[in-house]
This record gives structure tokens, C-alpha cells and sequence, in this order.
């Protein structure tokens, strides 16, 4: 399996992207094509493997696409652009899947006007695995789409489904509408149309209305929403997680509380935490509803971050559900 990594794209690049690529390809039975600009990433490469003949190589791309730029204006005119030609590697054959920590609105219009939406798709959609109590839950869109209609929602709902039972192994995964209230009448038009259609779909198994609380309980294994609610409830729950984490840091400190429960135990509890809310231990979310294999990064990934969203990017590949999603449609 050969996966085409954006080098250039993340707020870490490209040292970080290539120091995840070279831990990747020490855990996973993969290659890395590292694209961008070819004699930074060497020199960057070589002091990383120390010259070791890992199966890592490079494509040159002399643009990067910023932050700030208009995703699909950007995409047609920077042509030569890290994640525009990482994408075309997917295009043409040459890679199987494709990584990108860089601009989120590019590697969506990069993977949209390059590898296509699967015939019968309306709008692609990112699926982030957001970790709970009693595992993961899939939440989707968070952030491809910032419009939806219903026939779209329906759609990240079968897509979610899928991803779910395939990729995360759960066994006929729940599936819920993000909603103001979990009766069948409560929220907007868009809500109360979507429900109904759900309702009276047999492909999914679909759970109801979802409340914002029932996402981080891990309720259900799949909520879905359109993508302008669905990223500020990601980085809602980024940002309430480092919160907690540092107000209990905080409160234990000043009272003194590490001495009275034991700094060990402490310390061992905190480690535990960090690890099940840490964004880098899932990597990479997923874009679906492409024709082609992509994996979307957060914009702060690091080494780890990277390395474990090639893990992701292998498990897609490997999972095959290209075809199970074009035929459930």
C-alpha cells in the first residue's frame, strides 16, 4: 500500500509530517510518497532516518496552499501545490490513499474537483471518531459542508453506517440525528424533514434524535449533522477537554490534593486521560462520499498525530468501502 502524504500542509510542516511518515513506516506495512518541496524534505528526510533505506520517497511540488486562500479558486490555480498534485497521485493510480494536515477547504475541493464525488453523492463529508466512555463516536459532517439538505444527511448517515460497522469493527452501529431535543417533532425544517426520511430508511439503523450531551457519553456510534454545526461541536469538545484537564491540573495543585490521593496514582490517572482525549492518538478523520481514498489531518498535528493518521488511512484502504458505500447507494 502506497499512501501519498502532503508534506507541506499543517501548522508543524514539514518536519513534524516527516518525522510522523518515518515512525509510520516503522509500524505500518505501507510506503510514503512525501510530496512537496523536494530538497527541504531531503534534507529533513535524511537527518530523520538517518539515512536508512526506508520506503519513503518524494514528489516534488514547488506551491503550498495557505491557510487563508479560497479552497477551490486556490486548488485550480495552484496547480502544482503540495495537495494538489498528493491528490492526482490518488487520481492516476500511483497512490492508494491520501493525507493532508494542511488547509481542511483544500483537501476537500482537492478531493472533490480531482477524485470526484461517487455518482449519487451530493455533498462529501468528514467523519471524526470523537472518543466516550464506551468507545468511539462517529461524528459527521465536521466540516466538508457547510450547507446541507436533508438527501444529504441521509447520505453521511449510510456513509457513517458503514464506516462504523467496516473500519471501527462495530456491530450494527446506532445511528442519530443531532437535533434541540430527542422528540420526533423538536428542531428546524431541515431537522423534522431529515428525521422522517431516516426513519423510514432500512439500510441503517437508526437510533432518533440526538441531543449535543448524548455525543461525548458515547450514546450512539453515529451522529449526524451538516458541517457548519458539526465543527463547532469538534472544536467545542477540543476545547472543553483541554479545559477540564487543565482546571483539575489547577485544583489539585492548589489543594494540595496529588499528596492526599498519592502523586503516583495521580499521575498514572492524568496519563490515562490525556491519552483517551488526546486528538493524536486517532490522527486523521476520514473524507467521505469521494471517489477515491482521503484522510484529513488537524491542522496542529505533530509526529504522532501524522503517524497514527496513516494507521487511519491504512484501515480505509484495507476496509474497501469504496465499493460497499457506491453499493448501498
Amino acid at each position: 500500500m502506497k499512501i501519498a502524504v502532503d508534506a507541506m500542509g499543517g501548522d508543524k510542516a514539514p518536519a513534524e509530517i516527516i518525522k510522523g511518515a518515518v515512525q509510520a513506516v516503522k509500524k505500518y506495512p505501507c510506503e510514503i510518497v512525501l510530496v512537496g518541496d523536494a530538497g527541504i524534505i531531503r534534507e529533513i528526510l535524511d537527518k530523520e532516518s538517518g539515512r536508512e533505506n526506508f520506503p519513503i520517497t518524494i514528489q516534488h511540488a514547488y506551491e503550498v496552499i495557505n491557510m487563508g486562500e479560497h479552497p477551490a479558486d486556490a486548488v485550480r490555480t495552484k496547480r502544482n501545490s503540495s495537495i494538489v498534485v498528493a491528490t492526482k497521485l490518488v487520481k492516476d493510480g500511483f497512490c492508494d490513499a491520501v493525507l493532508s494536515a494542511g488547509s481542511t477547504g483544500a483537501s476537500v475541493a482537492a478531493a472533490q474537483l480531482i477524485l470526484k464525488r461517487i455518482h449519487g453523492i451530493g455533498r462529501a463529508a468528514i467523519a471524526t471518531p470523537m472518543p466516550t466512555p464506551r468507545g468511539t463516536t462517529l461524528l459527521l459532517d465536521s466540516g466538508a459542508s457547510v450547507d446541507s439538505r436533508p438527501e444529504h444527511l441521509i447520505q453521511s448517515g449510510i456513509m457513517g453506517s458503514l464506516y462504523a460497522e467496516h473500519v471501527l469493527k462495530i456491530k450494527n452501529p446506532s445511528v442519530a440525528l443531532l437535533n434541540i431535543g430527542e422528540e420526533e417533532t423538536k428542531g428546524n425544517e431541515q431537522a423534522k424533514e431529515t428525521y422522517q426520511l431516516l426513519k423510514g430508511l432500512s439500510k441503517i439503523n437508526f437510533a432518533g434524535n440526538a441531543e449535543g450531551r448524548d455525543i461525548p457519553r458515547g450514546v450512539f456510534d453515529v451522529v449526524i449533522c451538516d458541517g457548519f454545526v458539526g465543527n463547532i461541536v469538534l472544536k467545542f469538545g477540543e476545547g472543553l477537554a483541554l479545559t477540564i484537564m487543565e482546571l483539575l491540573t489547577e485544583e489539585l495543585t492548589a489543594n494540595g490534593g496529588a499528596k492526599l490521593l498519592g502523586e503516583e496514582l495521580i499521575q498514572k490517572t492524568f496519563k490515562n486521560m490525556s491519552k483517551r482525549l488526546d486528538v493524536s492518538e486517532n490522527g486523521g478523520a476520514p473524507l467521505l462520499g469521494v471517489n477515491g481514498y482521503c484522510v484529513i489531518s488537524h491542522g496542529a498535528s505533530d509526529a504522532k498525530a501524522i503517524c497514527s493518521a496513516i494507521g487511519v488511512a491504512k484501515s480505509y484502504v484495507d476496509s474497501k468501502i469504496l465499493e460497499k458505500i457506491k453499493d448501498a447507494l
